[in-house]
């Protein structure tokens, strides 16, 4: 495992964001696919890095950068490590889509020196599966919110235990143009939500996967769990790294 610092100046009002350590989980096996991981509220790349590192995904390799330091309106403007800036974590509060759109495009940049022939994905916990919902959307669109165009190719998204920013133009954005609305029907998107979920409730992630399904995104597999809170188990992590092999062809390479 190695990690790096980085910055970069697609930030607020184009103002320089410095991120934290980004921790990569090189692949054990040939290299098939690279996946930004992200983190959750006030947490950091470290500990989801050793997670990953113990899955059985040999030719995975994990990038988990670590979010720059924002006051935080959940937390009456404290400072923490936040991709954007959050009241609410459910799908009706209030949308930094700025802020949301800063960390998408440093997570595109992240993955944009990839090899041609890797595949790529962004998954993440809570508000770090927020911004790569949002970044399925932006991919799907073709462009942020901004208008500035994506610039990447997605073959998958995770999201566990969070929920879709900007969900009520989704809809509308994908309807407007025939490209969206094929890129959105051939992305594979796991969504995993725990019923006792006390942070981000299960309600919330269920009206996630029903609005991303009704905007066109029909390869997307909604998978509960009864009793699990804001929090992974064993069992959920089995899922992910089973549904990963599938969708990206991995069950026949080491």
């Amino acid at each position: 495992m190695s990690y790096y610092g980085s910055s970069s100046s697609g930030g607020r009002s184009g103002r320089r964001v410095d991120y934290g350590r980004t921790y990569v989980v090189r692949p054990k096996g040939r290299h098939l696919a690279t996946i930004v991981w992200l983190h959750g509220l006030g947490d950091n790349g470290a500990s989801w890095s050793q997670l990953l590192d113990s899955l059985p995904l040999p030719n995975i390799k994990w990038i988990c950068p670590t979010a720059a330091t924002h006051p935080v309106a959940a937390f009456g403007g404290f400072p923490c490590t936040a991709w954007f800036d959050v009241e609410d974590t459910s799908i009706d509060g209030r949308d930094d889509t700025e802020g949301l759109d800063a960390s998408a495009a440093h997570i595109a940049n992240l993955l944009s020196s990839e090899p041609s022939d890797v595949k790529l994905g962004i998954g993440g916990f809570s508000m770090g599966a927020a911004v790569a919902l949002h970044s399925a959307a932006c991919y799907a669109h073709g462009k942020f919110t901004s208008g500035i165009p994506y610039p990447i190719t997605l073959n998958a998204v995770i999201s566990l235990s969070g929920w879709l920013p900007c969900s009520r133009t989704l809809r509308g954005k994908m309807e407007s143009s025939h490209i969206a609305t094929r890129r959105a029907a051939s992305l594979p998107i796991l969504l995993c939500h725990g019923r006792g979920d006390e942070v981000v409730t299960y309600r919330n992630g269920e009206r996630s996967a029903e609005i991303l399904r009704s905007s066109g995104f029909s390869y997307l597999s909604f998978k509960p769990y009864n009793g699990l809170g804001h929090y992974t188990v064993p069992e959920e992590m089995d899922d992910l790294w089973k549904w990963l092999s599938s969708m990206l062809s991995l069950n026949r390479a080491r």
